[in-house]
């Protein structure tokens, strides 16, 4: 006698609908998702920041400096497209995000400059000419 399992088909939909849509940010911090983490640098002439921000397009970033506050976004702009397919599972993900950081008035902030390139956005903060130390020699009288 051969036994076959057989799953009502109700059932094959709810698993179905239930891993399709799984949460990502089960057992995640909520907050670590929605930013991008950064390396920051410091040179004689600046500070360098890095962020990992792979798979974007470089006119979906949004940097600006006010007040003494450098934001950088992202927000994803939606394509609507006719699909001849259905998707069963979705990881690609690309989440809007603002990272702030504060200036201080040692940085020239209209000499911003900004890059993206494979994957990391590369921003230069110079420092104001005064600020830079240069290396001298002091003699001893």
């Amino acid at each position: 006698m051969t036994l076959v399992k057989q799953n009502p088909a109700y059932l094959g939909n709810l698993f179905d609908e239930l891993f399709n849509q799984f949460p990502v940010s089960w057992g995640k911090d909520a907050q670590a998702l929605s930013t991008a983490p950064a390396n920051i640098h410091e040179t004689k002439d600046g500070y360098h920041i890095e962020m990992n921000v792979p798979g974007r397009n470089k006119e979906d970033f949004k940097i600006n400096v006010e007040d003494g506050l450098l934001t950088i976004s992202f927000e994803k702009k939606e394509e609507t497209e006719k699909k001849e397919h259905k998707t069963l599972r979705r990881e690609f993900n690309y989440q809007s995000f603002s990272r702030s950081f504060s200036l201080d008035d040692k940085i020239n902030s209209a000499g911003i400059q900004a890059k993206y390139e494979k994957g990391i956005l590369k921003l230069f903060l110079p420092k104001k000419e005064e600020v830079i130390v240069t290396p001298k020699q002091i003699e001893i009288l």
